[in-house]
């Protein structure tokens, strides 16, 4: 038996095997470019609810309601015409810089790895690849989504607690503790001067809860609601492509994230723009997000675990339609011209 083509069988399926994982690698830079642009182009338009929503959550911080009580934002249109009003359009996109930071961070890694997380987690669990025939795998998706978002949060979460003093910050109507940062640059580095890395991190493990709870329903409930419609649907125009499926999923998708996502929202806000202990380490108010939960419950009731949730969906409705419908656009171009 001749064994003359085995080196050149051996090599053809060397070549193969480099050029998939080229092309993986590949899928995977664009996924994180395409979330990246997407999400900072979506965020542009929404950081003003991000403002108001900051500034409700923050209101009446650990203080139990009272008639006498002084509140400056009542409800979202009015806190919007408050901020515009005494602080202008720089007001309202306060916190727009570390804003797009962080939204590389969270997006271009959870966008970016949700599909390889998805896929070996389909290899291993369900014998296939994501992307085969047959049904989507809600658990899976779900646990995929969580991965990814925790893994974005942390990269990120220097810019949110960032973000987040800066958008608290204001002359007119302070609410929470104000930092008076004049840039994102000189907020990282009064941070580090007080807290050295620890202080960066300060919070991180409640944006983590927050962002792994949120992307667990939004990456999740966003796939099955584009499969759904495209599979039901497609006899009237909308398949997977169509630019009204991508909406129409993510207008469901943006109502059920905030509605899991709005309490972890409420305990990550106030855990990281609480004062800074002695030394910089830990906080003044929470030492930890279970703590936070328990004082906010215990002094304001369950309720104010929702507070801001109409200025939240304003802004992650729009911001989940737009980042979907941005970062299928994109991928369609990466496909058409690359």
């Amino acid at each position: 038996m001749s064994t003359a083509g085995a080196p050149a069988a051996t090599a053809a399926s060397a070549a193969t095997a480099t050029a998939t994982a080229g092309r993986s690698q590949n899928n995977i830079l664009f996924a994180w470019f395409a979330g990246s642009m997407a999400s900072c182009g979506a965020v542009t338009f929404t950081n003003p609810f991000e403002v108001v929503k900051t500034r409700l959550q923050l209101q009446g911080e650990l203080a139990r309601a009272s008639p006498g009580m002084t509140r400056p934002y009542h409800n979202v249109a009015q806190a919007f015409w408050v901020i515009g009003k005494n602080e202008g359009i720089r007001g309202l996109q306060k916190g727009l810089g570390p804003g797009y930071m962080y939204q590389i961070m969270l997006n271009g890694t959870r966008l970016g790895f949700y599909e390889p997380t998805k896929n070996a987690m389909y290899q291993v669990f369900a014998g296939r690849p994501s992307d085969a025939a047959g049904k989507q795998v809600l658990p899976l998706n779900v646990a995929a989504g969580g991965l990814c978002g925790m893994a974005g949060a942390a990269l990120g979460s220097p810019f949110f607690l960032v973000k987040t003093r800066m958008q608290s910050a204001s002359k007119f109507a302070a609410v929470g503790y104000q930092h008076n940062y004049t840039s994102a640059v000189d907020g990282l580095r009064k941070i580090w001067r007080e807290g050295g890395v620890r202080g960066l991190y300060r919070g991180m493990d409640a944006a983590m809860m927050r962002a792994g709870s949120g992307s667990a329903v939004q990456l999740a409930t966003y796939d099955h609601c584009k499969s759904y419609i495209a599979r039901n649907l497609a006899h009237r125009g909308l398949d997977g492509n169509s630019v009204l499926t991508h909406f129409l999923a993510s207008m469901v998708t943006g109502f059920f994230v905030c509605t899991v996502m709005n309490p972890f929202d409420v305990v990550s806000t106030r855990m990281y723009n609480q004062k800074a202990a002695s030394a910089g380490h830990g906080g003044v108010l929470y030492k930890n997000p279970l703590q936070c939960f328990y004082k906010t419950v215990s002094t304001e009731g369950v309720f104010s675990l929702y507070k801001g949730f109409l200025a939240h969906y304003l802004r992650l409705g729009p911001h989940t339609i737009l980042m979907f419908v941005f970062v299928e656009q994109i991928k369609a171009l990466g496909k058409k011209y690359f």
